[in-house]
């Protein structure tokens, strides 16, 4: 396994710790920023997802500079994303601090989109990913982000970052998923 991919697998690995430090019910007690305060394993568990979340462009930026792009990579990296953002969001459901409507929009795009990546793959085609869905990954790591430190840097101004990145992310993210449709539309029109 080469050091891009390796990579790649400790983003994986750093999920279930994620999910540990954010959903079992340590008492670490509360932390303040800026007069604003938020529990410290909220902070923790942010931090551990930014890290895994930093890993996506690290393990891209290798693959590419030292040309170790494999079949296994193309197939891990883009899981580790889905699976990383999803858990990120249903945590922040189970938190109450994401609206679940707006989570199933997100996760409902990232299903519909694979499944239309394994389509176009069963004929011969391979969609690679476009700046429009790296904007929109990165659009929801940042609201993710913020929303998982309770908006702390923008609390003491009483201003919604938080609210807004995960309404931007939504944006993007409906807005490639069409686009992806929209570009692989043939496979639709032309089946039997």
């Amino acid at each position: 396994m080469n050091l891009p991919n390796k990579i790649t697998v400790s983003r994986i690995f750093l999920i279930p710790i994620f999910l540990i430090i954010m959903l079992v019910p340590f008492n670490w007690g509360d932390m303040t920023f800026l007069g604003a305060a938020m529990p410290i394993q909220h902070f923790v568990g942010g931090l551990i997802f930014i890290i895994a979340s930093t890993t996506d462009w690290i393990d891209g930026y290798y693959a590419r500079k030292l040309d170790l792009v494999t079949n296994l990579g193309k197939f891990l990296d883009p899981l580790a994303d889905k699976l990383l953002v999803s858990a990120a969001l249903i945590v922040l459901v189970e938190l109450g601090l994401a609206p679940s409507w707006i989570v199933i929009i997100i996760i409902s795009r990232e299903f519909a989109v694979t499944g239309l990546r394994l389509v176009l793959a069963g004929e011969g085609e391979v969609v690679a990913a476009n700046m429009l869905g790296k904007v929109k990954t990165w659009a929801q790591i940042v609201a993710i982000s913020a929303l998982l430190l309770h908006n702390i840097i923008f609390e003491a101004i009483s201003f919604p970052f938080a609210t807004i990145a995960l309404w931007i992310a939504m944006i993007f993210t409906i807005w490639s998923g069409w686009d992806y449709f929209y570009k692989g539309r043939k496979v639709f029109i032309n089946s039997k």
